[in-house]
């Protein structure tokens, strides 16, 4: 295929005719491996960096391991903000990620399977460059052709890093494009800090609803406890057997539902199997409704979910409870939030407290008691947590948007497929 004025074909494929393509290697000014400290999930004054908390551009803290108190970590392991981490060891699939450090802690050091890059400043405009131009799509199907190894454990050897393809712009056009994405990536994290805020203020707003710490205006009426066993059908206690699945079919008119097409505690259809209609007619009582509320009992046992947008017929497979008010009994809305809060969390902890159970047995489910409201409150609570929660979905969806149009732009900008300096303008 013919080139168009103004670029090349090389081995990265078609860039700007005055762009560069150099070995990683030539264009780096060293690379450093971190420390090999033995390390604990308690915390010490010396926070660990390892190769899990490596993610695709950045490093996630949420599971941080410390260095064995009495070790004392060297100085030239100590993590600096901007600093370029290199994952050299992991499974197959995760190893040669790469992630760049944003003072995520105070103090933090990384260990031997990670490599600190640093880069020629005369070559490479920042660190921030270097960590978007090594996660984009092409970059990270180059380091995966790198990696030698089995599944489970795999390597990028420093010999084989060095020799990685680099696209190297001007240093003016670097700049350009760190610039333009880091305004996303600006407005990216503003919106995940805001996510992290309404998760927290809905989280204390459950709390204090749903056990009547905080009354919403205009109810005063006391709290009864209600109890599963007494108060809703639990249509699981018949003992059917449900679906195997060899009997899902990947096309069809009648849902199959099961715990994993829970997404945010509602039902994504789109994720749902199908099944036969003779099997849907077989069992009536799970034939689904708007409204139900799900439970799963085996595998990740007491996941919620709650039936809205039903468009067609559905039914459950043998993992999931389907509960319903008897004698509207309680609001099932307001149920469904209560087993998303503290209070079922707390109720399963107790059911597997010393144990590896991994199914919720019937005769322990029916054992739940919760205070509820009368039905109106309950109503109107349940009004106000569901609205949090489309609040936050409208929220992350906006987030999954900007990370989006963000690989879009790095694809675009880092590739010289769309300009933002002219070819003339030098470094």
């Amino acid at each position: 295929m013919k080139v168009k004025p103004g670029y090349k074909r090389t081995e990265v494929g078609v860039i700007p005719a005055e762009w560069d393509v150099k070995p990683l290697g030539a264009i780096l000014s060293k690379g450093r491996l971190g420390g090999n400290y033995p390390n604990q999930d308690q915390a010490t004054e010396h926070p660990l960096i390892k190769m899990g908390n490596i993610a695709r551009g950045y490093v996630n803290i949420s599971k941080t391991e410390y260095i064995t108190p009495g070790i004392t970590p060297e100085g030239q392991h100590k993590l600096t903000k901007g600093d370029v981490l290199f994952n050299t060891r992991n499974t197959l699939d995760l190893v040669g990620k790469v992630a760049i450090w944003r003072d995520e802690l105070p103090v933090a050091y990384y260990n031997s399977n990670l490599m600190r890059l640093e880069f020629d400043a005369k070559q490479v405009c920042s660190n921030e460059y270097a960590n978007l131009a090594l996660n984009t799509a092409s970059a990270i199907g180059v380091l995966r052709g790198l990696a030698t190894g089995t599944t489970s454990v795999a390597a990028i050897y420093t010999r084989d890093l060095m020799k990685l393809p680099f696209v190297v712009p001007p240093l003016r056009e670097q700049r350009a494009i760190a610039s333009a994405l880091s305004d996303v990536d600006a407005l990216a994290g503003a919106l995940e800090r805001l996510i992290v805020k309404k998760r927290d203020l809905k989280r204390a707003a459950m709390q204090q609803l749903l056990t009547g710490e905080t009354r919403l205006p205009g109810f005063h009426s006391d709290w009864s406890f209600l109890d599963i066993s007494r108060n809703a059908s639990l249509k699981a206690r018949i003992g059917w057997q449900a679906l195997t699945s060899d009997e899902y079919r990947e096309s069809g008119t009648h849902y199959l539902v099961t715990g994993t097409d829970f997404i945010g505690g509602r039902v994504n259809w789109g994720t749902c199997h199908f099944v036969d209609q003779w099997r849907y007619d077989q069992d009536r009582n799970i034939q689904l409704k708007n409204g139900d509320v799900l439970v799963t009992k085996d595998g990740t046992i007491g996941k919620v979910g709650f039936v809205e947008g039903l468009t067609g017929p559905a039914t459950l497979n043998s993992g999931v409870f389907v509960i319903r008010p008897l004698r509207d009994s309680f609001v099932p809305a307001f149920l469904f939030c209560l087993l998303r809060s503290r209070v079922f969390d707390d109720f399963i902890a107790k059911i597997t407290a010393g144990s590896t159970i991994t199914h919720l047995y019937q005769k322990d489910f029916i054992g739940f008691k919760f205070l509820a409201p009368g039905l109106a409150e309950q109503t109107a609570i349940a009004a106000v947590l569901t609205d949090m929660d489309a609040e936050l979905a409208a929220m992350e969806q906006r987030l999954a948007k900007t990370l989006a149009l963000k690989q879009g732009m790095m694809q675009e900008l880092l590739t010289g497929r769309t300009r933002l300096v002219f070819a003339e303008v030098a470094a």
